[in-house]
């Protein structure tokens, strides 16, 4: 017994052209789906980045380029840093990420502090949170003066 479409509708035969149609169009419009959604998702949720393998960096600094009450960026890595010196004298480094969002903070030598200017947190010159949003502390490197040289290492 023969469809209206000319195929046998028995077990075991094949489907109806009008449902094969449907089959086809419905898996192309869901591999339309996957191949536009896939690459967002991908985009929105990146794959984790490994740690930077960098545990130790000399700077292009030189010591007698850092005056007191003044700071610089470095890039530490796939990072920056910053790198100051006191109104003591003393040098000291710290990740430049602020705690909370993630924003480059800066020296300020009026306030003799860190700020982070996207929501207004302030460091301390030992990196500790004082004002502001920011969660903790920014993390602090070990500086060696070394010569006319500056370096700076992730470990104590």
């Amino acid at each position: 017994m023969s469809d209206r479409h000319g195929t046998e509708q028995s077990h075991g035969q094949p489907l109806p052209r009008r449902r094969f149609i449907d089959w086809l169009l419905g898996t192309t419009f869901g591999g339309l789906i996957v191949a536009v959604c896939y690459p967002v998702v991908r985009y929105l949720i990146p794959p984790p980045a490994g740690e930077s393998a960098v545990n130790s960096v000399t700077l292009t600094i030189k010591p007698s380029d850092l005056a007191p009450n003044s700071g610089q960026i470095f890039k530490f890595g796939d990072e920056p840093g910053i790198i100051l010196r006191t109104p003591g004298g003393e040098i000291r480094a710290f990740t430049a990420v602020c705690t909370h969002l993630g924003c480059i903070v800066k020296y300020e030598d009026g306030k003799q502090d860190l700020w982070c200017p996207c929501h207004n947190g302030r460091y301390n010159l030992n990196g500790v949170n004082v004002s502001g949003p920011p969660p903790k502390p920014l993390t602090q490197y070990t500086v060696n003066v070394r010569g006319d040289q500056i370096v700076v290492n992730k470990g104590a």
